[in-house]
């Protein structure tokens, strides 16, 4: 399992009225997970491997050989290569369920936004005008973020940057851009990335979606080993989709997201782990608080 860091996170202040429309309230849903600063991971299991020993370093940097990934929660990470290549990927910062006295990153090299959905888009506009970074996205919701510097693709397309080859790869979900549901525009499809490091691991970023059938081949192609997956159930798949995807994936590690965040997003890490046992899936379950970061 990957080493756990603690990195500071931010409360989320605002809470958006297509969320609302589905009786969610700016709470976590889940009272074990308050808002709040991470703490150390419990004890392993008698018999399991040692959890290794949690650090408290200022921020999270690039360190030689080292990739790490930070959930700042809901769906939001930031990820910094070897290379110090830094990506925020679906980077609403400051969602509910954000830990307490966070500084948002001060430079970023690209983010990528799944989808158009208010949850997901977050803060790309102003991270962007703040650090200059490319925002990479679908054709339509990159010219809908407005962004100066910004790559709009569909799926199937490749974008290197730097030590990263970043693939956009489909997801099962919808994508409207807005937070008026009443008033918003389309905002091209819903999407997932594949997140190739040099010298480093390959990630799957699933965005919004429930398990399909085509995840094999997102598998067989790209061979990511580490998936961050959405489990809430509601708007994406639950836990036990979750381990399917595992599955089809033939990935080696999961770290879940998209939990927790509002009431309708019930399943949690323990479910997961069930349900991959139910499966006979070996994969292992990072389970981040928010404001966590893990070397991969």
């Amino acid at each position: 399992m990957p080493a756990l860091l603690t990195s500071p996170g931010k409360t989320g202040s605002a809470i958006f009225a297509l969320l609302l429309s589905t009786g969610a309230m700016a709470t976590a849903a889940d009272p074990a997970r308050p808002v709040a600063a991470p703490a150390p991971s419990a004890a392993p299991a008698a018999g399991s491997p040692a959890a290794p020993a949690v650090v408290a370093p200022p921020a999270v940097v690039a360190a030689p050989g080292v990739t790490t990934a930070t959930w700042w929660g809901h769906a939001a990470f930031v990820i910094v290569t070897p290379a110090g290549t830094t990506i925020a990927i679906d980077p609403w910062l400051e969602n509910p369920s954000a830990p307490k006295s966070a500084v948002q990153p001060a430079t970023l090299d690209a983010i990528l936004v799944t989808h158009g959905h208010a949850d997901h888009v977050g803060n790309a506009a102003q991270l962007a005008k703040k650090t200059g970074a490319q925002v990479i996205a679908s054709f339509e919701l990159a010219s809908l973020i407005g962004a100066e510097h910004s790559t709009g693709m569909n799926i199937g397309g490749t974008v290197k940057l730097r030590d990263v080859a970043i693939h956009l790869v489909e997801a099962v979900h919808s994508s409207a851009f807005g937070t008026d549901p009443k008033n918003s525009r389309y905002g091209g499809p819903a999407m997932g990335f594949i997140v190739a490091i040099d010298k480093g691991p390959t990630l799957y970023h699933a965005g919004d979606t429930d398990v399909f059938s085509s995840m094999s081949l997102i598998g067989e192609r790209y061979k990511p080993s580490i998936a961050l997956l959405p489990i809430g159930g509601h708007f994406t798949m639950d836990p036990a989709g979750a381990a399917l995807a595992a599955k089809l994936l033939k990935v080696k590690t999961i770290i879940p997201m998209h939990f927790g965040t509002f009431p309708p997003l019930t399943g949690t890490p323990a479910e997961l782990k069930a349900e991959l046992k139910k499966a006979r899936v070996g994969a292992k379950v990072v389970d981040l608080k928010p404001g966590d970061a893990t070397k991969l």
